[in-house]
């Protein structure tokens, strides 16, 4: 892994916070995953006074403050009070989660903690999404600015929560005066994650839709957590986007990775994939696949521009992934089980999509009878 440069390192170690005081920071989700690593590096820093860690379980950050609660209960306003920044980060993303229920949590959660910050006196609230909200589209630029326009739509796991929760940062600032939100989009998250996109790779073969172009830009989670701490020392804010230097073509992917392309027509792909979500036999719905389609590359100039620069290149976080997910078998979004995944390299991918097109016949067939 390369190293930062010298000069962004000199930025990070004597840059202060705006009023030149450190900050106290509360950050919700601090229990696990990008929270967890969020709060150790926080309570770390000598930039900062205190962090408070706010989760429905206690955490393993001593130097934290914790408050056990659920974001949406309105006494969180509470435990807030105190805090300069809080950073958001209690969202349920997972592939498992009930759609409905997913999104009750995602929504009213970012409501009652940007109200709830307001109530406490909090100047600025940083809030994660994802650069999904671009939408991936053929006629995207390469790569997007932060400025361009989120064209997503509500197809893909999680993204109508995430255009949602855009809409509230949008609005929390004429409804509480003087409360500065930014909101950080990270490009394909890798470290510790588990979504449709990093689920791609655990496939026997790298499904290709023919007419498409893929391109991938990957964020390790520590460059992600570097790009939150930034905002958090209102080094920069607005809206922010995260991820590696630059990108890479399908072929590339296939040549680092070692895994073969499956190609498939796009309504055969496509329509499977809704079939099999329907039925429940996947948990990725079809929308997911246009993020393996259509670029949605971000440029992340506003960190650029304030001295922020990613550790992590594209080839060094794909291998990571490819580590990770070593061991696991996936089909159309579907981990398999040992015995399944057996049969799956032996036959290959293709055998393996004509068995799920044969599962949904047999349903079909069983919703007549």
């Amino acid at each position: 892994m390369s190293s930062p440069d010298p000069q962004v390192r000199a930025a990070r170690n004597h840059a202060t916070p705006a009023g030149g005081r450190r900050p106290v920071v509360a950050v919700t989700g601090a229990a696990t995953g990008v929270g967890a690593l969020l709060t150790e590096r926080l309570a770390a820093s000598e930039e900062i006074k205190q962090v408070v860690a706010v989760d429905e379980r206690r955490g393993e950050c001593d130097a934290a403050e914790w408050h056990i609660l659920d974001v949406r209960d309105p006494a969180i306003a509470e435990k807030l009070r105190g805090a300069d920044v809080v950073v958001h980060l209690a969202l349920d993303l997972d592939l498992g989660s009930d759609a409905a229920a997913r999104t009750a949590y995602n929504v009213r959660g970012t409501q009652t903690v940007l109200t709830a910050a307001a109530a406490a006196g909090v100047h600025r609230v940083v809030l994660c999404t994802s650069a999904m909200v671009y939408g991936a589209l053929p006629d995207n630029e390469l790569p997007l600015s932060e400025d361009a326009e989120l064209r997503a739509t509500a197809e893909a796991t999680g993204v109508g929560d995430l255009l949602e929760i855009e809409r509230l940062a949008r609005r929390a600032p004429r409804a509480h005066p003087g409360l500065n939100v930014t909101v950080v989009r990270p490009a394909i998250l890798v470290g510790g994650t588990d979504t449709a996109l990093t689920r791609y790779f655990e496939s026997p073969r790298l499904l290709v839709v023919a007419g498409s172009r893929p391109v991938w830009q990957f964020c390790h989670v520590e460059d992600l957590c570097s790009a939150l701490e930034y905002a958090v020392l209102e080094k920069v804010d607005g809206e922010l986007a995260v991820g590696c230097d630059g990108w890479l073509e399908q072929e590339e992917v296939e040549e680092l990775s070692g895994i073969r392309r499956m190609e498939l027509p796009s309504a055969v792909a496509l329509g499977a994939a809704a079939r099999l979500h329907r039925i429940g036999l996947t948990p990725s719905p079809a929308g997911d696949l246009a993020y393996t389609m259509y670029p949605w590359v971000v440029s992340g100039s506003r960190l650029h521009d304030a001295g922020w620069r990613a550790r992590w290149t594209n080839e060094e976080v794909l291998a990571e992934l490819l580590a990770e997910v070593a061991g696991r078998h996936t089909v159309a979004g579907r981990r398999l089980g040992r015995k399944d995944a057996t049969a799956a390299g032996a036959a290959g991918a293709t055998v393996a999509l004509l068995g799920a097109a044969a599962v949904v016949r047999r349903a079909r067939k069983a919703r007549r009878r």
